[in-house]
């Protein structure tokens, strides 16, 4: 068995990469995500990817089931038991507001009230266990949860971070009475101070657990009647992959991981092209993901919101989502403002041009209406044999070109306009806005429609350089074949500085990397080395926000972390608090299992003469009509060039190269686009 395969099921297509390990081969396959029954698609993929699927090793999922679940509300019914007197926490949260200035807005917490249940315990702030849990009172509260229709329960105790004894043992008695292994213990998702954060964590986790774990073990069961007995892992938001077992106890590490792995994938390319830090765009069919690489590495936080008020805090890629994707619906509204998104027409109905029943105009339709996307060759895997650019030009005139009394290609050229300062805000969003000058960065457009806009996102923001990866509208299934395995723990500590004891920061270091290990060493996968992370979380006496301070095993005694929270506290605000008392208030570990490299070499092209153009045809930019030549990407050999306009097409995508700019080949197959001379 030598075939490891990488698949992203996103909200069109289901994307592909395949790595043949003793042949040292790959292809790639797109074939139409079936929403609501994410599985099938997923397994038509793979049957049309490998005839013998006993001869896969490995197969490496990223999944937005557990993201879209969250933002649809499509989670199972969950109950919370919890100490008396915090059944509201959730509710509560920061008490911030869905929009900052004004009274409108509401939230909804993802579990009611009546589903919160308290009983009586208390472990104070020190760990000290001031009464102990009454385990009838647990199972009087379980039993009261099933009768409501519960699915899933999560039981959050105050102060379990600090001492999870209390917690523990209603979790066991819990655990006995539930009909399902759908419980979760908020010290074992999130073992850290903050209680509303962890509430969240832990309970979003709970609603997970039914959803991302039958839909998990659906796929493990028709693999196998397949014939197929590979390993399944699963992408982390963090970017590193986990096992199957630990992502159906762990869902809520889950969300996002589809972009996350797009993330690294492009991290890897972008190094081994020559270009460390990076802007990435990916453009599915119904959002706009970026997220900035720096130095080779992608930027994490500690936590994201993935929805007003549904908190996660789990490590994460740093990735901004906006609907601005090829099937995002173009409207004006009453205003009279011409909107892009963030309704998205998905894959059914789909795009007006595909002619299955939708009638609103998207981003796909001013592409195709305006000559960049070639109606005849419609990208993916069969979704359709051709676009319907009458039925595109139809629905623009009549919902966009109409109310602002513009002709049918000017109303295109106006969607496009919407939706490229939508996409450039998103990238000022992760640059400017956090610091960072993009122009020092190159843009990496990937999935299926970002490189119809690499052009105008270098005019919009001002980046020199995009680089445009051999297969970009499977980037995020390669990350899936890339990424290593990797394991998560934190541990509060909420002491100061000055009264750890020696070795104390060593010991719990070596109880999260045991942790971790076990974690690892469960996925059962070949691996070449290990590599760990430390991070602690410190700050001054008095201050409310910590600064992430990354160390060695050398730093943990008091004098190094007290030297390295100076520097990290200095580039972060430029100078120092001398005098005031440092505390440390968490500690992070990640076990890092590097899977053996893929060779990128692999995805080059052969040498050869430069072909000609397979066709010239018109394409419409700037208010008039091109005659373009239109090349096949995978065929051109290493240091060809390209003067726009010219349209580049390739199976899982189209390249889009305006008046004014160059492309040219890299050794490895990648498209390095930038501004001819003038």
């Amino acid at each position: 068995m030598s075939l490891v395969i990488g698949v992203d099921v996103g909200g069109t297509f289901t994307d592909l990469f395949v790595l043949d390990e003793a042949a040292q081969r790959v292809s790639v396959v797109k074939v139409p995500s079936t929403r609501g029954e994410e599985a099938r698609g997923f397994l038509a993929g793979v049957r049309r990817a490998v005839e013998h699927l006993g001869d896969v090793s490995t197969i490496v999922h990223g999944t937005t089931v557990g993201t879209n679940a969250l933002l649809e509300r499509r989670v199972a019914r969950t109950g919370i038991i919890t100490t008396r007197g915090f059944r509201d926490v959730l509710e509560m949260r920061r008490r911030d507001r869905p929009r900052t200035w004004g009274l409108t807005g509401g939230f909804e917490p993802i579990v009611p009230r009546d589903l919160r249940l308290e009983v009586d315990e208390r472990t104070l702030a020190d760990g000290m266990v001031l009464q102990p849990v009454d385990p009838e009172q647990v199972l009087q509260a379980a039993r009261a949860l099933l009768a409501a229709g519960c699915e899933a329960a999560c039981v959050f105790f105050v102060n379990a971070h600090a001492n999870p004894e209390n917690e523990r043992a209603a979790v066991e008695a819990l655990r006995a009475a539930w009909p399902n292994a759908h419980v979760t213990a908020s010290h074992e998702v999130l073992p850290e101070i903050r209680e509303f954060e962890r509430c969240s964590t832990a309970t979003l986790n709970a609603c997970l657990q039914p959803v991302v774990g039958e839909y998990l073990a659906r796929l493990e069961r028709d693999l196998a009647a397949d014939g197929c007995t590979a390993d399944l892992l699963i992408v982390q938001s963090n970017g590193g992959v986990m096992s199957r077992a630990t992502a159906s106890d762990f869902p809520v590490r889950t969300a996002l991981s589809g972009p996350a792995a797009g993330v690294i994938a492009c991290a890897r390319i972008g190094e081994a092209a020559g270009f460390p830090d990076l802007i990435t765009g990916d453009m599915g069919g119904t959002s706009f993901d970026v997220s900035l690489v720096a130095g080779g590495r992608a930027a994490l936080a500690a936590q994201t919101a993935i929805d007003f008020g549904m908190v996660v805090r789990t490590p994460m890629i740093q990735i901004e989502t906006i609907g601005a994707g090829g099937g995002s619906i173009a409207s004006v509204d009453a205003g009279g403002l011409l909107r892009v998104g963030p309704g998205s027409a998905g894959s059914v109905p789909g795009p007006a041009c595909y002619g299955r029943g939708g009638t609103r105009p998207t981003v796909t339709d001013a592409n195709v209406l305006l000559g960049r996307i070639d109606a005849r060759r419609p990208i993916g895997g069969g979704l359709l044999p051709a676009l319907d650019v009458e039925r595109a030009r139809a629905a623009i005139a009549e919902h966009v070109g109409e109310p602002l009394g513009l002709a049918p290609l000017a109303a295109a050229e106006a969607i496009l306009t919407v939706a490229n300062a939508k996409m450039a805000g998103a990238i000022r969003l992760v640059s400017i806005e956090r610091g960072h000058d993009p122009r020092r960065f190159a843009y990496m457009p990937f999935g299926g429609g970002g490189a119809l806009h690499a052009c105008a996102m270098m005019r919009e923001v001002g980046v020199a350089t995009s680089l445009v990866p051999r297969h970009p509208g499977v980037t995020s299934a390669l990350g899936c074949v890339i990424a290593d395995l990797r394991h998560d723990a934190v541990r509060t500590i909420n002491r100061a500085l000055a009264d750890l004891e020696g070795g104390q920061i060593a010991e719990e270091v070596d109880a999260l990397a045991a942790t971790c290990r076990a974690r690892i060493a469960g996925a059962r996968m070949q691996l070449s080395d290990t590599r760990e992370r430390i991070e602690l979380d410190m700050l001054y006496a008095g201050q409310t926000h910590t600064v992430a301070v990354p160390v060695t095993r050398a730093q943990l005694e008091r004098g190094a972390l007290a030297a390295a929270f100076a520097d990290a506290y200095r580039a972060a605000f430029g100078r120092t608090l001398d005098g005031l008392p440092v505390r440390v208030m968490n500690l992070r570990y990640a076990l890092i299992g590097l899977r053996p490299a893929v060779d990128l070499a692999l995805l080059a092209p052969a040498d050869g003469p430069m072909p000609a153009p397979r066709e010239h045809r018109p394409v419409y930019h700037a208010g008039a009509w091109h005659e373009v030549p239109v090349f096949e990407r995978l065929s051109l050999p290493p240091a060809a060039r390209i003067a726009g306009p010219a349209v580049l097409d390739q199976p899982d995508t189209t390249i889009w190269l305006e008046p004014g700019f160059e492309a040219r080949v890299d050794e490895l197959g990648n498209l390095v686009i930038a501004r001819l001379a003038s």
